[in-house]
């Protein structure tokens, strides 16, 4: 009977304090059902989206306070390129409140080993005095305090003095052209890459070469061009900053870590060095993280390893949470680059047909003043500088610098956008010296199944999977009328004199796998319970990518279950041991198909209960009479790629007798399990006079193979569609450098928040963006078929920027035709170098109109060559 509202409840009849995500999850159960269900391959709801939405998500800084918790706040140096003299705490710990400052001499005390770092241990956690300081921001200690407010008093309140007598007459190295100058390399990465003849000879100047002979034999005119391009770096922005709670047990004989990190092995190892106290005494769990995108791989482990020092000599918790300022100053971001290339196309001078014959390119990324994971990502820009084109002839060279910025790190595409946009560059530079259109430079130079990478990679279904990137290009060109488009753009140029639009089509191949094959390994931990429901633990890490949702429906699908009697609680180093950083996009690969390991062997045991039951029998009856029959119901699943699918030797020579019809450099190995392939179309309109722009139309269309989860898949392209959209066209980090003197110290981060540096809002979404999952395609080497996706669309973002360098190119057309000042007669040539990212002022600039080469020309500039200061 109803008897009216209930005075305890709420109008839609749940109790007042019942959380919404509890109600939204209750409505979602289902009963138990002997049906089988597919969960794999629907647009299921991403796991923790409920919570998201009602914001009852819990992250590590919402974690409730543990009894005589103190909080943490870092000692950081003020200065670099200077050593430091000493730290005297003492101010500090006279501050009401303060209950330690801790520096490298408690890491003595404790018998801990201060070195880290993920490749190389060239990192300290607190620096000891008489080193030698790195970089503005480096951790010299840690003040904790009963309160936020009063560590970070004590923070402010240590004296540190600094000893430069030794450096007098010298300058900090901060860009690439400072390492340049003072050959500051990680020397023994130095990485090279070789195929065909001798670029050096083939791409001779034109006056003593003019004709070449193509690998077919056929003859034509040799165009060669010449240049650089450079690209900035990129703050990972993820919303949560780096927070740790260090939770010690057992009169801090142990240590229970809870940090926002997509690496909870490496923390646990480096917190158990650090503190000397064995690895299995130290756990560490992360629910979720507010976001990584590589940030959180390696440089979110300092920021645990401090705040573990400081509770391991107190015995007691610690919080540490970097405020927005502090994380982007010293966690470092996407390396820069600059490229110095020369490059030669023959030109058919009966059909005007034209190929790619030779590349020589040369990359230098900054790496900053430690290691981290610079070689490998600048070792993945050189596995990602063909693109999607044939190069018959081929030389790279990457070198990694060292400067005086932060150690610099891993970041959605780990140096494969790098190592595309130095190609797209060179692309759009030939097709102006061929006097063809770069879209049918680009078609007529794909790989096709005859052609295989630098590195030795062959294309079709046995070796990478088939090869799509031609015909999605074919299919978007003809679908969108890309002719028609430019056609209707180069006609709105000519009526309109300050607004211009571009259009830009690109591809991309992105290779999955990690580069070191030991990396290629993961592993999961599976319980089924007497009530038919399933937990997964797994050695990934969820930071919104939505993993722990695609690893529940692989589960589901394996127990024939609803997706809602599967569940992941967290990710934990002792529920799954030595575990690999969650990255290059490998996380579904490899938990999906540890998990469906694990979750078969359960299944098989599970087998002769089920055939002893009647027909239909559910899941909960089956584990009930297994759990009576002593059946165990737990697994451990392994996957592991195989060994003749991932990892690269660059120093390995062709083994004698090696078949000569195997592609060259295919014996240094297999660098990746298979491509993620995409396809994407940009069309902008920029202001000429003040250098703004927007997107007007983004269609993406991507090769995800048979996904697994839709809806995921497509936010996934969407996010990085926009990220990378957003470090190609706006976000501009800046340094204390030659070029922005009025800083200081030198090698200080100028950009250390929203008010400096800029990430893109709603209005820099495009206004149609349209985004397509190729259908009917499948992938014979990953979990149910499946492709990666966090990483590979983040490239076809940068479609934005070439869409806007085609429209400065008109703005440029335009000025040459009005007349521009005789000061700078080239100011409109074709060629230009545009420097990413396309800011505002780098557009306005770059349009070379007669009112900016007035004013460049005043300065004593050429509008030509002018370029506004970014720090690379």
């Amino acid at each position: 009977k109803h008897l009216g509202p209930d005075p305890n409840g709420t109008a839609d009849g749940r109790a007042k304090d019942v959380p919404l995500a509890a109600v939204a999850a209750a409505k979602n159960s289902k009963q138990p059902s002997s049906k089988q269900v597919d969960s794999v391959g629907r647009p299921a709801t991403h796991a923790s989206g409920p919570l998201h939405c009602t914001g009852e998500a819990a992250y590590t800084d919402d974690i409730p306070a543990p009894a005589n918790l103190l909080h943490g706040s870092l000692i950081l140096a003020s200065k670099c390129h200077a050593k430091l003299a000493s730290v005297n705490v003492a101010p500090a710990l006279q501050i009401p409140g303060v209950v330690g400052a801790f520096t490298y001499e408690d890491i003595v005390k404790l018998g801990g080993d201060n070195r880290m770092g993920p490749i190389l241990l060239d990192e300290v956690a607190f620096l000891p005095v008489g080193g030698m300081v790195g970089f503005v921001g480096q951790v010299l200690g840690i003040v904790v305090g009963i309160t936020q407010e009063i560590a970070e008093s004590g923070a402010r309140a240590v004296a540190v003095e600094y000893d430069e007598d030794g450096l007098k007459g010298t300058k900090a190295v901060v860009s690439i052209e400072d390492a340049i100058e003072a050959n500051s390399f990680w020397a023994e990465s130095i990485h090279e890459m070789t195929r065909g003849g001798d670029v050096k000879v083939i791409l001779q100047p034109p006056s003593q070469q003019t004709t070449a002979n193509t690998t077919d034999g056929t003859k034509g005119k040799l165009v060669i061009v010449e240049g650089s391009m450079r690209m900035g770096g990129q703050e990972h922005f993820y919303l949560e900053p780096n927070s740790s709670l260090v939770v010690p047990s057992e009169s801090a004989t142990r240590l229970t870590i809870y940090a926002s990190t997509q690496a909870p092995t490496k923390t646990q190892d480096f917190c158990a060095r650090v503190t000397n106290t064995p690895a299995a005494k130290v756990v560490c769990r992360i629910k979720r993280m507010g976001g990584g995108f590589g940030g959180k791989e390696t440089r979110s482990v300092f920021a645990s390893v401090a705040a573990a020092v400081a509770a391991k000599v107190t015995n007691r918790p610690v919080r540490l949470t970097l405020g927005r300022d502090v994380d982007m100053a010293i966690t470092g971001g996407r390396h820069a680059f600059l490229s110095k290339y020369k490059a030669g196309a023959i030109v058919d001078e009966e059909n005007g047909s034209v190929k790619l014959h030779a590349l020589d390119v040369r990359l230098y990324n900054n790496g900053g003043c430690n290691f981290d994971l610079t070689g490998p990502v600048l070792d993945r820009a050189l596995f990602h500088v063909d693109n999607c084109y044939y190069w018959p002839n081929f030389h790279s060279v990457g070198t990694p610098c060292k400067t005086s910025q932060p150690p610099h790190t891993a970041f959605r595409g780990f140096g494969g956008p790098q190592g595309m946009v130095v190609t797209e560059h060179i692309m759009d530079h030939l097709a102006l010296a061929c006097n063809v259109s770069g879209d049918q430079l680009r078609r007529d130079n794909m790989y096709t199944l005859d052609d295989a990478t630098p590195f030795g990679m062959r294309f079709g279904l046995s070796f990478t999977g088939k090869w799509n990137v031609p015909s999605m290009w074919d299919r978007l060109h003809a679908e969108l009328d890309v002719p028609g488009r430019r056609a209707t753009a180069a006609e709105f140029n000519k009526n309109n004199k300050w607004k211009k639009r571009g259009v830009s089509l690109l591809p991309t191949k992105f290779g999955i796998a990690f580069t070191a094959k030991f990396m290629n390994q993961g592993g999961a931990l599976v319980h089924l319970y007497t009530d038919g429901t399933v937990l997964v633990s797994h050695g990934g890490t969820e930071m919104g990518q939505g993993l722990h949702t695609k690893v529940c429906q692989v589960a589901a699908q394996a127990f024939g279950i609803p997706l809602d009697d599967v569940y992941v609680d967290d990710s934990s180093t002792d529920k799954v041991a030595n575990t690999l950083p969650s990255a290059a996009s490998m996380s579904t690969d490899l938990y999906g198909m540890a998990t469906l390991d694990a979750c078969r062997q359960i299944v098989k045991r599970l087998q002769p209960i089920k055939e002893s039951l009647p027909p239909g029998s559910t899941l909960k009856e089956v584990a009930k009479k297994g759990f009576f029959e002593r059946v165990d119901m737990s697994a451990h699943g392994f996957f592991a790629v195989d060994d003749d699918r991932c990892g690269y030797d660059w120093a390995k020579d062709a083994p004698e007798g090696y078949p000569a019809d195997l592609p060259e450099n295919s014996w240094k190995g297999h660098p990746f399990n298979y491509f993620t392939q995409g396809v994407a179309l940009a069309e902008v309109e920029i202001d000429v006079l003040t250098g703004d722009h927007k997107t007007i139309v983004a269609d993406v269309l991507v090769d995800v193979g048979s996904s697994i989860n839709p809806a995921i898949d497509i936010g996934q392209i969407e996010g990085a569609f926009v990220q990378g959209m957003g470090w190609s066209t706006m976000e501009e980090i800046v340094y204390a450098d030659d070029d922005h003197t009025w800083i200081r110290p030198r090698a200080k981060m100028f950009t250390t928040g929203p008010g400096t540096y800029k990430i893109p809002s709603f209005n820099d979404v495009p206004e149609r963006f349209d985004v397509s999952l190729l259908e009917d395609v499948d992938n014979p080497f990953a979990v149910h078929s499946s492709k990666a996706i966090g990483e590979p669309p983040f490239f076809l973002g940068c479609s934005v920027f070439f869409a806007i360098k085609d429209a400065v190119a008109a703005a440029r057309k335009g000025g040459e035709e009005e007349g521009l000042s005789s000061a700078d007669d080239n100011a409109t040539s074709d060629y230009f170098e545009f420097r990413l990212p396309a800011t505002s002022e780098r557009i306005r600039m770059a349009c070379a109109d007669a009112i900016s080469s007035e004013c460049i020309s005043s300065t004593g500039g050429l509008a030509s060559s002018f370029q506004p200061k970014g720090s690379v």
